[in-house]
């Protein structure tokens, strides 16, 4: 492992729950987020579930790490080839006690999601690590703590020859990774919604 990774903490189960609700207040007016629950206050109550099922997954089949057990920022990254969320890793991974408390209206805005997942595997049908989320709980933001979650994979997948996929639906976002290396391959619009995605790539297959 690089030393970069060395410096973060590996997350443990223990710490999901913390994790959601942390990433409930780092992605509260993230554009998808809004699509997904227009009411402010049942975002409120709903993002820390949908966090920690995608936490959850992400340490079951990837790899996350935060900056220190005090949990300012959290990257979850999954290898391509377990990047999928196929009914039977959804099942695993807590699934069906999920969807219960999402609720109908949110159930049926949740298929945008499948069309960013055939936007992965169109613009990096080859083997590659996915940023699935990096966030940053807001008492934090604006610290480098993003970078330094960034920065310590990226070492490893360079040594290891490795291409990075990721989305954004913030703009602002956009050059922020570019400063890292990922160029934009797609700038779309999520089907049927109004929110633009850019998807990202640093490196390529050899």
């Amino acid at each position: 492992m690089a030393d970069g990774l060395n410096s973060l903490v590996r997350l443990e189960r223990s710490q999901i729950k913390s994790v959601g609700a942390m990433l409930a207040r780092a992605f509260y007016d993230d554009p998808f987020s809004v699509y997904l629950i227009p009411d402010g206050s049942r975002r409120g109550k709903l993002l820390p579930y949908i966090f920690e099922f995608s936490t959850r997954f992400g340490v079951l089949y990837g790899e996350v790490y935060t900056t220190s057990p005090n949990l300012e920022g959290v990257a979850v990254w999954l290898p391509s080839e377990k990047a999928d969320m196929t009914l039977r890793r959804v099942m695993r991974n807590g699934g069906l006690s999920l969807l219960p408390k999402l609720g109908g209206d949110l159930i049926q805005r949740l298929p945008a999601l499948n069309s960013i997942s055939s936007l992965r595997k169109r613009h990096a049908p080859f083997r590659h690590w996915y940023l699935l989320l990096l966030g940053v709980d807001p008492l934090f933001q604006g610290k480098g703590y993003a970078g330094n979650l960034l920065r310590a994979m990226l070492a490893r997948l360079d040594d290891e020859h490795l291409p990075c996929y990721l989305e954004t639906q913030n703009g602002k976002n956009v050059s922020i990774y570019q400063h890292y290396g990922f160029k934009v391959v797609a700038e779309v619009l999520v089907p049927g919604t109004e929110i633009a995605l850019w998807a990202m790539l640093r490196g390529k297959a050899d």
